[in-house]
């Protein structure tokens, strides 16, 4: 895959694609649906898949005091775009100078100028440009040849959105979240340093910040760990939120990684979590809290057991 940032112009060898448009954020079954519309139209005219996105998202730019919201980060939406085998990926920044061109203004400067798409593909809801003036017929009446994807649903709740996904994420849903997504979700990031209670009373764990990923619903999880590195995926319990015990003010991610002993710290670690069996509490005492760690470390190995990966 090539990735282009178009803050700088694109090779003359990058143009002429068959360009998906929008945020992409989580890449759902409803993003996978569109691309693999785009990927046909780009096979019969055996030209690039491409997709064009924006970052940040416009909602950090509009809303920048919202809480953590993003499903996939840049660097997990640009893998999910890989599996769905595009080919060039045109990164746009989003600031206010891009959020004030108006639909002619985007279409111009960033479509025809910078990419110069054989074909767009877009959802049938897309709209772009300030105010969100621009629109299907916008790119038609600028003689851009554009193809327009029903959007998907499911049989239980409608169309499948990144709202919906993060809804179900933020509950603590992540079966629905998986199923609405094709894949399964995880939080990434660099393990860090903690205050070192886990190790204190038996039960060291890698801490991660969630960072810019939204928050699922605090509490324990049943989980797996992939340390960067390996290859395979380790069961573990893991604690999402600010552990009331121990008052921590920020959102953190601990996991405890079964029959495992080294040094994590400034390694990249992968956390799928699958199951929620409970939520946070603060209990009375410490040695409240470890026996109700025993029991919860229990529950997990027979969860993940079930659900090998």
């Amino acid at each position: 895959m090539r990735i282009f940032n178009l803050s700088s112009s694109v090779p003359s060898d990058a143009q002429n694609a068959v360009v998906a448009i929008g945020n992409f954020d989580a890449v759902h079954l409803g993003h996978q649906a569109l691309l693999s519309e785009a990927k046909k139209i780009s096979g019969a005219k055996n030209l690039p898949l491409a997709v064009l996105t924006f970052e940040p998202h416009p909602r950090r730019l509009f809303r920048a005091d919202d809480p953590p919201f993003r499903i996939t980060p840049i660097d997990i939406k640009i893998e999910r775009l890989a599996a769905c085998g595009v080919d060039i990926v045109y990164v746009c920044p989003f600031d206010w100078e891009l959020a004030k061109l108006s639909a002619d203004d985007f279409i111009n400067q960033i479509l025809k100028n910078k990419i110069v798409p054989r074909d767009i593909v877009i959802g049938e809801n897309f709209h772009f440009g300030h105010n969100r003036t621009g629109n299907t017929d916008t790119l038609r009446a600028a003689h851009l040849p554009v193809h327009t994807i029903d959007l998907k649903s499911d049989e239980h709740r409608g169309v499948i959105s990144a709202t919906r996904v993060r809804g179900a994420i933020q509950a603590g849903r992540i079966d629905e979240a998986n199923a609405l997504l094709g894949w399964n979700w995880d939080i990434r990031g660099t393990v860090v340093h903690g205050n070192k209670r886990g190790r204190e009373i038996g039960y060291p764990t890698a801490n991660v910040n969630l960072g810019e990923t939204i928050h699922p619903a605090y509490g324990v999880y049943a989980s797996w760990v992939m340390i960067d590195g390996e290859s395979t995926w380790r069961m573990a319990a893991t604690n999402i939120g600010i552990r009331p015990m121990f008052e921590v003010k920020t959102g953190l991610v601990e996991s405890y990684i079964f029959d495992y002993q080294g040094d994590l710290y400034g390694k990249m670690l992968r956390v799928r979590p699958i199951y929620k069996i409970r939520d946070e509490m603060k209990f009375l005492s410490l040695q409240d809290l470890i026996h109700q760690i025993d029991e919860d470390c229990k529950i997990i190995k027979r969860i993940c057991a079930d659900t090998a990966q």
